[in-house]
């Protein structure tokens, strides 16, 4: 490949960032700060409770009004959280970006996106994504893939003057582009302009929490109206007191803490996550890896480390070892950017330089995933041309050569074996530009009529059809030469973190381009269930219904396309499953874009690294234990905290009810409610979030939720208003109210402690210390005096608050009955 030019001069590029001509696309990792407090603080529900705290402000008195301050914290710590999250996630993003090579004053320079202007000249490699729109000045052999932009996934050969745009990627060969279009004006800016800001993937955490908000304000809205009435008629005398106790009745509908939890543990995820240079793009992804139930991984990458090493190199039919020394050193020097093996062939046999002994490369055939071989021409120091091809011995031979035997031995240990082959008609087409044909397809000789046909010939031997009409279908005809075997490194954490997927009951399948056989080989070291029994992609069905058998029976995949990575993956999806995609090269990005969440290697290709949701910075194949662990804590504890929140909302719409029916004053102030929901609901629940947990998270949110939720309200409304009616009943004279209220109090205290102490379950020592503390706060608030004043609570002799204690008791029984009855009859 020739150079067009040496690219801009820096006079030239300072005069276009002058001009505004630089790709200025806004980074699409977070949210800018103002849209992060934005968020917080102008919420429906903040609105509600700012405009009931103002009444409260004018009628007094303050204490009555300290829900307003609790409110005002709550927004602080989530702005706090998503800012700190934030700046985790843009410290990332920079160590993870996309740093294409620039050519400017003939040199080529790694720079950052957003330092790219109008008219640069951008290199392109394997793996490389078109960061910008541009045209082709320099192309060999360069095929793109467009298909996240068109969704056709067959490669586009590029020669110079044609067009490429922003998002595709490169899969073969190399070349050059120059910038027509930077920032806003490119291609996939304009697709994703919006998106690419701050984008979510589904979450149904989110989604299910929308629909609870949903449901609770058309619940609120005839509930306040009616509290607000109610007041009214039965505090004739005492507007304020009224008001005190309609806001009273409002204040705890609201689950306002439960938007702020979900934030902030997202939050507190991304920033735990982020210590271990994990990458979160988008941040419901550490909920999705928590739903998957099956971990597709690519062996390279992800199981072995991206290098090898030549182990031997073994001589067919006679060929001279010296000879197929110098054939290794010309082909290991023949790519500029040579993929893993050709680097562990260069190593092993390095060019020998300029001089009479040089091999002159004459062209090339660069790898494809679709046809598993590359190739490349020489002329000889004796003049004479040669045209060698390297690949897969199982694509390069027809079945049933007799070398095939021994590399499926060597197949069987876990070594790669490469055939290195003599391609007697020169490269096939595609070294040209073309895309090669299959290496089973195209007319030859036949063997039995030609007596220039070689029987030991590869894809070039005859294959005839059960006629017995001869019609060979072949591709290049080629002669083995030797086998190249290469170890692969294992990755030294790859078995430990395929057993803790085993424990959580998560399925693994190894899918891989590789020959089966060494695939299931490199698994069986790593211990994998199934690795025995592997499973060639060729010979699989078409058909998308028996697919979806074949693939939920066998675990690991070799020979896999890069187009039926993406198929088998959307079979699984079909049957059910939530499924995870590993990579690391241009042979995934198809796959890891399709998945439900795609995870990426740190020094995979940058086409890997834009589509997937998770980028792995230092390849640390280990790290993905944490992001479950991550994605299970969030989800598992805001299932519990919003059992909490929502058990709250429904006994206090009945509590407002019962009080319109009966025509009495609602039990509560303001105060009360907010000393409750800070003991019983506030503070655990904010440990709670954060704690550790390892349940996978399981679907049906919102009626997993409710179940538990509405039952526990029921049971605490009925029970906490049948004390207050108990205590109407007793007291009699100026305190009674006082002294009702406080009774109630004491009840719906006691329940919701035990709600509590149900949802903390199973008890670790902090959970039980957490539960206890709780219960300690309640008890020094009654015993000391000035707490009694600031909070009106004072219970008044024993009789009625001892009957409070045993209405909880019974309350509590019930409570444990419709805990387990709704867990084994009402299915989640």
């Amino acid at each position: 490949m020739t150079k067009a030019g040496g690219g801009l001069t820096e006079a030239e590029v300072a005069e276009r960032v002058e001009r505004g001509e630089v790709n200025d696309v806004p980074p699409r990792n977070s949210r800018s700060a103002a849209d992060i407090v934005r968020a917080n603080v102008f919420t429906r529900f903040n609105a509600l409770i700012g405009v009931l705290f103002l009444i409260i402000l004018v009628v007094g008195p303050l204490q009555d009004g300290l829900f307003g301050f609790v409110i005002v914290a709550n927004t602080g710590i989530g702005i706090i959280q998503e800012l700190r999250a934030k700046r985790t996630l843009d410290s990332l993003a920079v160590i993870g970006e996309a740093r294409p090579r620039v050519r400017r004053e003939g040199r080529a320079t790694q720079l950052p996106t957003d330092r790219i202007v109008l008219g640069d000249l951008i290199e392109l490699r394997p793996g490389d994504k078109c960061v910008v729109d541009g045209e082709v000045t320099e192309a060999d052999s360069l095929e793109v893939d467009e298909s996240l932009l068109t969704g056709e996934s067959d490669p586009v050969v590029k020669r110079p003057g044609d067009t490429v745009l922003s998002g595709s990627f490169v899969v073969a060969g190399a070349g050059a582009f120059t910038a027509t279009k930077v920032g806003r004006q490119a291609y996939a800016a304009q697709l994703a302009e919006e998106a690419s800001r701050f984008t979510l993937v589904h979450s149904e955490l989110r989604g299910g929490i929308s629909q609870l908000l949903k449901y609770i304000t058309w619940m609120m809205v005839p509930a306040a109206l009616g509290l607000i009435l109610s007041q009214l008629v039965v505090e004739h005398n005492d507007v304020n007191e009224a008001v005190r106790r309609m806001v009273a009745g409002i204040v705890p509908m609201v689950p306002e803490g439960l938007v702020l939890l979900t934030s902030v543990a997202f939050a507190i995820g991304v920033i735990r996550l982020g210590r271990r240079q994990c990458l979160v793009q988008e941040l419901p992804a550490i909920e999705g890896l928590a739903r998957v139930d099956v971990v597709c991984l690519d062996k390279t990458g992800t199981l072995t480390e991206g290098g090898m090493d030549v182990a031997e190199v073994r001589a067919l039919d006679g060929a001279d070892d010296a000879y197929l020394a110098r054939v290794l050193a010309a082909f290991g020097a023949s790519d500029p950017h040579p993929n893993a093996s050709l680097q562990a062939i260069g190593a092993a046999y390095p060019a020998p330089g300029d001089g009479p002994d040089a091999w002159r490369l004459t062209g090339t055939l660069p790898f494809s995933s679709a046809r598993k071989y590359s190739g490349a021409a020489f002329t000889e120091p004796d003049g004479s041309p040669s045209a060698w091809l390297l690949g897969a011995p199982d694509v390069l031979l027809t079945a049933g050569h007799p070398v095939l035997a021994e590399v499926e031995r060597l197949d069987r240990e876990g070594l790669r074996v490469l055939l290195l082959a003599h391609a007697a008609d020169g490269l096939p087409p595609g070294g040209d530009g073309r895309t090669a044909p299959g290496p089973h397809t195209g007319a030859v000789p036949d063997p039995h009529t030609d007596p220039d046909a070689d029987p030991d010939a590869g894809p070039g031997a005859a294959a005839h059809s059960d006629d017995g009409a001869g019609q060979a279908h072949a591709g290049p005809r080629t002669r083995p030469a030797a086998l190249v075997v290469l170890e692969q490194r294992l990755r030294p954490d790859a078995g430990d973190t395929l057993a803790y997927f085993a424990e959580q009951d998560v399925e693994t399948k190894v899918i891989s381009g590789d020959n089966a056989v060494s695939v299931g080989a490199v698994a069986a070291k790593l211990r994998l269930p199934g690795a025995q029994h592997p499973v060639d992609a060729r010979e699989m069905p078409a058909e998308r219904t028996s697919l979806a058998r074949a693939v939920e029976g066998g675990t690991v995949f070799g020979r896999v396309t890069p187009q039926q990575k993406r198929q088998l993956v959307g079979a699984l999806q079909a049957e059910g499953h939530t499924v995870a995609m590993t990579g690391d090269g241009v042979n995934d990005v198809l796959a890891l874009k399709d998945a439900d969440i795609g995870v990426c290697m740190g020094s995979g290709s940058e086409a890997a690294k834009a589509v997937a949701q998770i980028v792995l910075l230092d390849d640390g194949f280990a790290t993905l234990p944490s992001v479950v662990g991550e994605g299970r804590r969030v989800i598992g504890n805001i299932e519990r905290v919003a059992n909490l929140f929502l058990t709250k909302t429904v006994y206090s719409v009945l509590l407002a009810v019962l009080v319109i029916c009966w025509q009495v004053p609602y039990p509560f102030l303001p105060r009360h409610l907010t000393l409750l929901s800070s003991l019983t609901i506030g503070i655990p629940a904010f440990f709670l979030a954060l704690a550790p947990n390892r349940e996978r998270a399981e679907p049906h949110f919102v009626r997993r939720v409710l179940r538990y939720a509405v039952p526990c309200g029921l049971i605490a409304g009925v029970a906490t208003f049948a004390t207050y009616l108990l205590a109407r009943h007793h007291y009699s004279g100026a305190g009674a109210l006082a002294a009702e209220t406080s009774a109630a109090t004491l009840t719906l205290f006691l329940i919701a402690m035990w709600v509590l102490a149900i949802v903390a379950r199973p008890y670790t020592w902090w959970r039980v210390g957490l539960v206890l503390a709780m219960g300690v706060a309640f008890l020094v608030v009654l015993a000391t005096p000035w707490l009694q004043r600031f909070f009106a609570l004072r219970l008044v002799g024993t009789v009625v608050p001892w009957s409070a204690v045993g209405v909880a008791a019974v309350a509590g029984v019930l409570l444990e009955a419709a805990w387990r009855l709704v867990a084994r009859r009402i299915p989640a």
